[in-house]
């Protein structure tokens, strides 16, 4: 992978931005620039969890538009060369199609997104579905689904089917940590945090706003067959679920593996959708198929990919 930059997005997107900012610096990747995009999609004074850490920080080396860096990014790159990875909401991948829909065109290899569509058999196209990164900005999600398939750009799919068919046990994040690299223990340690977050809103009402964008289907029963294997636990747990956990899912870096020819062909399986003569990807279409060809090979891959990123950044 060759990143050119990196846009943040969702509510407080500037505090995003900083710990974008200081996690590339962190890995060895000072030159890639970072900028602060939309909020994606989350009403007006309303902030989204973000988690903080000891290297976030502000720099002036952020660009204030997201978009403007986007713009500029794509003008510097050879035709259909670049590769753009969507793992949150999809708002500001809109607004650039719509402000820039010929230098996006012609200059964007492919779309991967970490999301969902609807079954691939139904209609003529692809539409998304309810994953959270699309919930939140639904309308900018079919608005980019819609015309990357019109302007024949390929997209690229993940769904949490795959996550679900390839989690992690929470003992790789100790393993991770024993490099004592400031990323990797700041990971395990705000991966408990997130899951009793996670918690504390599964158990609320579907209608209350204290949810965010979790989708409806996100409950109680969700929650212990995704975290826990088995077993139920009832609403009125207080204590910290993160002893129950037995497995996590790693959307986001399945979906960088995704970007990557050679690990794409090793380790994924797809349905393809021909849409105006251009194949549409999607790893992950039900419980039972989740795309990942094998396991135990794509988990020993990212395992020994996270470990080595993370020594390698420490000798840089």
């Amino acid at each position: 992978l060759n990143p050119v930059a990196v846009i943040t997005t969702l509510s407080p997107q500037r505090e995003r931005a900083h710990l974008a900012r200081g996690s590339m610096d962190a890995m060895g990747m000072p030159d890639v620039p970072v900028g602060i995009g939309s909020c994606g999609g989350v009403a007006e004074g309303v902030d989204l969890e973000i988690y903080g850490s000891d290297y976030s920080r502000s720099s002036p080396c952020i660009f204030e538009s997201g978009l403007d860096l986007v713009r500029r990014t794509l003008e510097s790159v050879p035709p259909k060369s670049a590769v753009v990875l969507c793992i949150a909401s999809l708002s500001d991948v809109a607004i650039c199609i719509r402000e820039h829909e010929e230098l996006f065109r012609s200059k964007v290899k492919e779309v991967v997104l970490m999301g969902g569509v609807l079954s691939t058999e139904l209609g003529e196209s692809l539409i998304p579905d309810s994953a959270y990164n699309n919930n939140c900005d639904i309308s900018s999600a079919r608005f980019v689904y819609k015309r990357c398939q019109e302007l024949g750009i390929p997209t690229a799919t993940l769904s949490r089917w795959a996550a679900y068919g390839c989690p992690i046990p929470p003992k790789l994040l100790d393993e991770i940590a024993k490099t004592e690299h400031m990323v990797a223990t700041n990971i395990r340690s705000v991966s408990k945090l997130s899951i009793d977050q996670l918690w504390n809103k599964v158990i609320l009402h579907p209608d209350d706003p204290r949810r965010e964008k979790l989708p409806n289907r996100c409950d109680i029963s969700w929650f212990c067959r995704t975290f826990m294997s088995k077993g139920i636990i009832s609403k009125e747990w207080t204590s910290s679920v993160w002893t129950l956990v037995k497995k996590l899912n790693m959307y986001d870096p399945l979906a960088v593996l995704l970007c990557v020819p050679a690990y794409r062909a090793a380790h994924f399986d797809w349905k393809s959708k021909i849409v105006n003569g251009v194949p549409h990807i999607v790893v992950g279409t039900s419980e039972r198929d989740t795309g990942i060809i094998n396991r135990l090979s794509l988990y020993n891959e990212y395992s020994s990919l996270f470990l080595f990123a993370f020594q390698e950044s420490l000798h840089k």
